[in-house]
This record gives C-alpha cells, sequence and structure tokens, in this order.
C-alpha cells in the first residue's frame, strides 16, 4: 500500500450518535488505511458507555477533556481507575470495557483503533457484565 501526503479536515456536522452510549466524529477510518482509525468519543456528563468489546482488534483511549472512571476485563483481574486528560487507556481485543463520565462536562478523547475499527468486531455484552 501506498500512501499520499494529504490533510483530512474534520466536518463536527458529521458527529453521530452510537448505541453504545456516545457520540462519535469519525476522523480517519477507510479501507485505503487499514491499520489505523481514529475517532473523537464524547460521552455526555453522568453517562456511562455500554459494557462491550472488540474482536481482533486493540483500542487506546487518549483522554483530552473530563474526568472518567474505566473498567476493563472482568472478574479479578478487572482495572478500575479513574482517568483524565492526558492519559492513555489501553484496551487489548476481545477486552470487555465501558467507561462512565465522572465529571459535570463532556468527556471527550480519541479512540485509536490497531487495525482499524469495522462494525463486525464490535460486540455488546452489557447483558453478560454485572453493574
Amino acid at each position: 500500500m501506498t500512501m499520499t501526503p494529504e490533510v483530512l479536515r474534520s466536518d463536527p456536522e458529521s458527529e453521530y450518535w452510537f448505541a453504545e452510549g456516545c457520540f462519535i466524529l469519525e476522523r480517519l477510518n477507510t479501507p485505503e488505511d487499514p491499520a489505523l482509525s481514529i475517532a473523537r468519543a464524547r460521552v455526555l456528563a453522568g453517562g456511562v458507555t455500554r459494557w462491550h468489546r472488540l474482536h481482533g482488534i486493540t483500542e487506546r483511549y487518549l483522554i483530552e477533556q473530563g474526568s472518567a472512571r474505566v473498567e476493563i476485563g472482568h472478574g479479578a483481574g478487572m482495572l478500575v481507575q479513574e482517568v483524565g486528560p492526558g492519559d492513555v487507556v489501553i484496551i487489548p481485543a476481545a477486552c470487555p470495557q465501558r467507561i462512565h463520565n465522572t465529571g459535570k462536562c463532556d468527556l471527550v478523547f480519541l479512540a485509536l483503533c490497531t487495525p482499524r475499527f469495522v462494525p463486525e468486531a464490535y460486540e455488546d455484552c452489557s447483558a453478560d457484565a454485572a453493574d
């Protein structure tokens, strides 16, 4: 694959609500660049995403704004931690996860996926998880 120099402009009007419980603004997600996707996620104050996992995709959250509590994994090995601006959260492929906005403003973070996010990899596992 040959990449060419290019600048991709953000279009705030293309933000959409995702049933996971957050707004998504795709920044980069094309078959021409299958190694990586980048999306901006926004969780409203007090909001929490559904338990979910991505099969075959490692995800990283780069927290840009707000405060949150992430929950990653399950059982005795579950990671539960408070995060804020500048923190990077690493979520291995197929690992159950969710994030709570614990602040009074929108939680905003970049979701970087390798390889790129595809809808077929997404699994809602809320029914399997204990709250």
